[in-house]
Formats: C-alpha cells, structure tokens, sequence
C-alpha cells in the first residue's frame, strides 16, 4: 500500500492506496538433487516475466531468482519444470530495486 496525500479544506489527508507490485523482488531456493538446469528454470519464468533473471550462489548451492512475479506464482512456475519445490523452500527478500535503470 502506498499513501497518497489529498488536500482537503487546506488540510493533508493521506490515504492508502492499492498498488500492484512491479519491484523486482529477489528469492533465494536451496537446491536440491531433483533442481532442474538453469536454463529450464529461464525458460518458464520468461512468458510470466522476461525480464527475469535466475542464477546461482558462488557456492553453487542456492539458486538466486530476481522476479517482479509473486512467491506463489514461482512455485508453480518452478513446479511445472518438473521441481518438487515447496513454499518453504522459496526465502523472499526485500526488494533490490534502486531506481537506476528506470524499469
């Protein structure tokens, strides 16, 4: 929710307003022996958001997803290429975005 401000009578009224989430958001998935290659995970994520980025950890361990998408909607992305990922599996962290780019 963001908060709007309306001037009202000479007075600031601020009022919540929905807005859908366009930050990228970043998630960290702990991989496991049944993780499919990077590429189909690419792949799946690309008709729900291109502009997607996934890659893995320095230890190769954790696969990192930069994703405006939602964290239930990844886990059924992640679970159509065949990945018995759970919700608990998904660590959602805050948003990356710094407003550089301009996207």
């Amino acid at each position: 929710m963001a908060a709007v401000v309306f001037m009202e009578h000479g007075f600031h009224r601020h009022r919540p307003v929905p807005m859908k989430r366009d930050d990228p958001m970043e998630f960290h998935i702990t991989l496991t022996d049944t993780s499919p290659p990077l590429d189909a995970i690419r792949d799946a994520l690309f008709d729900m958001d291109p502009a997607a980025v996934v890659d893995l950890d320095m230890n190769g361990l954790v696969m990192r997803i930069s994703s405006s998408a939602e964290a239930v909607d990844l886990v059924g992305v992640l679970r159509q290429t065949g990945w018995t990922v759970t919700p608990e599996q998904v660590v959602q962290l805050p948003s990356i975005c710094c407003g550089g780019c301009g996207g």
